[in-house]
């Protein structure tokens, strides 16, 4: 397909479905998929909480799918010894070859920080890590985790601070996400096979049950309805945002200070030479 009819392919889905602002109301906006009663949305839906015990975690997802936009969700963090535990935030498409936006936030012993865990996949392909930490205790109150989807980008933030971009790069071959329409997903599981220093830390289950709490989940998002989307009014401030000079200097502060994990860096992962996203200009 040539550049230009893959910009065709591109207006013709944007032509007919609306923008929505999200009333972040959680009685409206999710529903609460697995766990046997352990997600609960409470307050008049202004709250939702999810519980891990060793029986069960539990998850949510959002009634609508969406082709762009911009997801904010305020969450709080499993406090105190949550080593094992891990809790997604995530956008994902249906079907085997998948498109997906990870938010991951590995649990860890009392008093050790979390490690933020991202991934990009395109076309059921992932393989993209980068993992942080925090510069603040996210246990102690609500945080806003944000995913901005655009035609240019992917901009992962955490409390407006941006510390992952992945750049549309199909001019050069390269795949991104932007014909595929996703929910947003959130869960809280146990992974103490790998999440905890590789596994080598397990759940303490005296512990549980673990909690996990959100509020405040506001989608400015191009809804996909009756298999079409598109943004009724392009001209949302989100549509067409780049990072800025200012954007790219916070992007390199948390990159430099806060990033422990970078696939890009990564010679012995790829020994026949790094993926081509990492070494495009």
């Amino acid at each position: 397909m040539t550049r230009n009819s893959s910009f065709y392919l591109l207006l013709s889905l944007l032509t007919s479905s609306v923008l929505l602002v999200s009333a972040a109301n959680f009685n409206q906006d999710v529903s609460v998929t697995w766990g046997d009663g352990r997600g609960k949305i409470l307050d008049n839906g202004q709250l939702l909480t999810l519980t891990l015990d060793k029986f069960s975690g539990s998850g949510f997802q959002s009634n609508n799918e969406y082709l762009f936009g911009k997801i904010d969700m305020n969450i709080k963090l499993v406090p105190g010894n949550s080593a094992g535990t891990v809790t997604t935030y995530y956008l994902r498409s249906q079907g085997t070859t998948w498109d997906e936006v990870d938010f991951e936030f590995l649990g860890n012993l009392s008093g050790d920080p979390y490690t933020v865990h991202t991934n990009v996949f395109c076309g059921g392909k992932g393989d993209r890590e980068q993992q942080f930490r925090l510069w603040f205790d996210p246990t102690e109150d609500f945080h806003t985790y944000s995913v901005l989807w655009n035609p240019r980008s992917i901009i992962l933030s955490v409390d407006g601070t941006p510390i992952r971009e992945f750049k549309n790069l199909e001019s050069v071959g390269l795949p991104f996400p932007n014909r595929q329409p996703m929910r947003v997903y959130s869960s809280i599981w146990n992974a103490d096979s790998w999440a905890t220093r590789g596994g080598l830390i397990k759940t303490d289950w005296s512990k549980a049950p673990f909690t996990a709490s959100y509020r405040d989940y506001v989608a400015e998002a191009c809804v996909w309805s009756s298999g079409r989307s598109s943004c009724s009014d392009s001209r949302s401030s989100w549509w067409s945002e780049e990072l800025d000079v200012a954007g790219q200097q916070k992007l390199g502060w948390v990159q430099k200070n806060y990033m422990i994990y970078d696939y890009c860096t990564d010679t012995k992962r790829f020994p026949q030479g790094l993926p081509k996203e990492c070494t495009v200009a």
